[in-house]
């Protein structure tokens, strides 16, 4: 049975009607979904959710809020018959809660659709997109406005340390939103971003993911030029013009392009960067004159570039450049991005979302800076629908060039896919050791504990890498260190 287009809300009255008071979410523990949970609650709703994995920190996070969580995919899920489902995209058209919300003709939503209406309506909508730095831009922009008295609110795919949480209301006139590209739903196959009606868009960069649902980088580029042809003429793209994709995409649109990089000729110019242990300096240029000179305390060449975005899209909004660089060092990261875990006598153990080869290089860059003259061990666990693939295996061998020493963990397969069309982790070994970098191959969490806990010694610094759970592997470890005695 196909699902019926059942209209909700009436998008003219910025209000909720009076007949929704229940939500149940399909695929609750998502990052966006348990964002959008928490802004439902916050609604006044009644929130339920259910989902075939349930871990930390999105487990946790809902437990925090008193939202219920159901194991698994069950038609009795729907038997109270809620107001209306939210569908993520992770949701099939056969799940079991999909078939019952078809037979019991339930109102429903996409994840983006419900964004748009209960989140974004009245206001002015900050879209924050590109492969790479969404979540630390998006939330850098966040804690600005916040930090700038404006009360905005937001929905991005990580928990912001500013607040606790990755979602927020506000009362205030702004609105940030994480824009990503991946589907909407299964019965929305464009991308999540069209839905969230940007006023002002940032574009940080645009390479070739998500391989389970873009063919190759030309049907990544499609969704952005969809992007870029909804933006108002009276909006804003902030682009990161160092990125010869992003020109491209840019050269089509209908609203003013203000690029950022490190570029010349670019309306915001990086300058003079100089990443420490303590964080990031560079200065900042418009259109050539001199704009200050600014600190984050996040490592890394990326993140300067992050803030760059960020000082492009307040200065847009009509913020003074040179009053924002007391701000800045205020913010203390993001969750799982460089977040240091704990350090237990003198090895620091560090969790990063890095999957991506480009992330996983600029991670270990970032790194590299903070941390001069320790050994830095990257422990990696290819986990996503891409990573997973044979897509990315040659260019992973090129990205751990600044660690002293790799682990490999070997994912779970794919099962719909051919062994010949499947990520290797000993092929990866391989290739690294081939180029004379220390590498290993581990095949479970279990093991990779026990080899760190013999090798790491006072001063390593342990970036582990991934975009899941991985078995609660920095407790455990932090853990066994403690416990490992005299042996240091």
């Amino acid at each position: 049975m196909s699902l019926p287009v059942a209209p909700v809300l009436d998008p003219a009255l910025n209000r909720l009607p009076p007949e929704i008071n229940t939500v149940h979410l399909m695929g609750i523990c998502g990052t966006a979904m348990a964002a959008l949970a928490g802004l439902l609650q916050a609604r006044g709703l009644l929130v339920s959710g259910s989902d075939q994995q349930v871990y930390p920190p999105m487990s946790d996070f809902l437990a925090g809020l008193g939202i219920e969580v159901l194991s698994g995919y069950r038609a009795e899920h729907l038997a109270l018959r809620p107001d209306l489902v939210i569908v993520g995209n992770v949701i099939t058209r056969a799940n079991p809660e999909a078939q019952a919300l078809a037979e019991l003709r339930l109102p429903y939503l996409s994840l983006p659709q419900a964004v748009g209406h209960f989140l974004l309506a009245g206001k002015t909508s900050l879209v924050v997109t590109g492969t790479h730095g969404k979540t630390t831009t998006s939330s850098l922009l966040a804690s600005m406005l916040h930090y700038l008295g404006t009360d905005p609110g937001f929905m991005i795919g990580g928990i912001v340390q500013e607040f606790g949480r990755n979602f927020r209301l506000g009362q205030g006139p702004y609105c940030v939103v994480e824009g990503d590209e991946y589907d909407t739903a299964f019965f929305d196959k464009g991308p999540k971003f069209l839905h969230y009606r940007p006023r002002i868009a940032v574009i940080t960069s645009i390479e070739f993911d998500h391989a389970d649902i873009y063919a190759d980088l030309e049907a990544v580029i499609a969704s952005f030029r969809r992007l870029v042809a909804i933006m108002p003429k009276d909006g804003a793209l902030i682009a990161n013009l160092d990125d010869p994709v992003v020109v491209q995409v840019c050269q089509e649109a209908n609203c003013p392009v203000l690029g950022y990089g490190e570029g010349q000729g670019l309306t915001w110019r990086l300058a003079e960067l100089d990443i420490r242990p303590d964080g990031t300096w560079f200065s900042a240029c418009k259109d050539g004159q001199p704009q200050g000179r600014f600190h984050t305390r996040m490592p890394g060449r990326h993140n300067a570039l992050n803030s760059l975005a960020v000082l492009a899209v307040l200065e847009r909004l009509g913020f003074v450049v040179a009053d924002l660089a007391g701000h800045l060092p205020r913010f203390p990261g993001v969750r799982r991005r460089q977040e240091v875990r704990g350090e237990v006598d003198g090895v620091t153990v560090i969790d990063d979302f890095a999957h991506h080869p480009t992330a996983v290089r600029e991670t270990l860059a970032a790194l590299r800076a903070a941390y001069p003259g320790r050994r830095l061990v990257a422990v990696f666990e290819p986990r996503t629908n891409s990573s997973r693939r044979r897509v990315f295996q040659e260019d992973y061998a090129l990205v751990f060039d600044q660690a002293d020493e790799v682990i490999v963990k070997e994912p779970p397969p794919l099962a719909a896919l051919s062994e010949e069309s499947r990520f290797s982790a000993t092929r990866l070994i391989a290739d690294l050791n081939r180029r004379g970098l220390k590498a290993a191959y581990q095949p479970d969490t279990g093991s990779i504990i026990e080899d760190l806990t013999r090798s790491a010694r006072p001063g390593d610094v342990i970036a582990i890498m991934s975009n899941g759970g991985f078995d609660n592997i920095h407790p455990r470890l932090l853990d066994r260190l403690a416990h490992r005695g005299g042996h240091l």
